[in-house]
């Protein structure tokens, strides 16, 4: 996983509005933006309801076209799971953060 992630802090949680196919829109938190290899991600938090449950992320390709941010879908099954490990990844470190900061508080 590449060392250029960009993490949002809890307290400026940035949204992006996602249009799902039945024409719903939905705000998702941005969780992460990762790179693995040449291409960048990146890790959406959507509300619980239209389908997804607590805590499910979601992963999309991520890329700036005319200096604005794009997503689209991720098309293989290989290229998710290579996507959905390094996330893992990153979910392990930033757990494992937290509960060092945490630890030093005390």
């Amino acid at each position: 996983m590449g060392k250029d992630n960009k993490n949002y802090d809890e307290d400026t949680d940035v949204m992006v509005t996602l249009t799902l196919d039945d024409g719903a829109e939905i705000d998702c938190e941005i969780l992460t933006i990762f790179t693995v290899g040449e291409q960048d991600y990146i890790a959406l938090l959507p509300p619980e309801g239209h389908g997804f449950e607590e805590g499910e992320a979601l992963l999309y390709r991520f890329f700036e076209e005319d200096e604005l941010p794009r997503i689209e879908n991720i098309e293989t099954e290989e290229e998710y799971e290579i996507a959905a490990d390094a996330f893992d990844e990153w979910q392990d470190e930033a757990e494992y953060y937290e509960f060092y900061l945490d630890d030093e508080e005390d």
